[in-house]
């Protein structure tokens, strides 16, 4: 994923910052507890095409990245 795309990407719904997740080829929001898909390099950024982050998933990306904003859209 490039650095620069990644730099100017916000989630859709929230506006908040997003986090590249390399091994599962998705973009988080904890803002909106929200998975991106990227499909052949390109970042799918539609709500409806976004899958809900389980609540161990969203813990453990928070314990990760403590200083990612994770409370608005909870």
């Amino acid at each position: 994923m490039d650095k620069k795309l990644l730099d100017i990407l916000v989630c859709p719904v929230t506006k908040g910052p997003l986090i590249y997740d390399k091994a599962n080829q998705e973009l988080i929001s904890l803002s909106a507890h929200l998975a991106y898909p990227i499909r052949d390099d390109i970042p799918v950024m539609l709500e409806d095409e976004a899958r809900r982050l389980s609540d161990e998933e969203y813990a453990a990306w928070r314990k990760k990245h403590p200083g990612m904003n994770g409370g608005a859209g909870s």
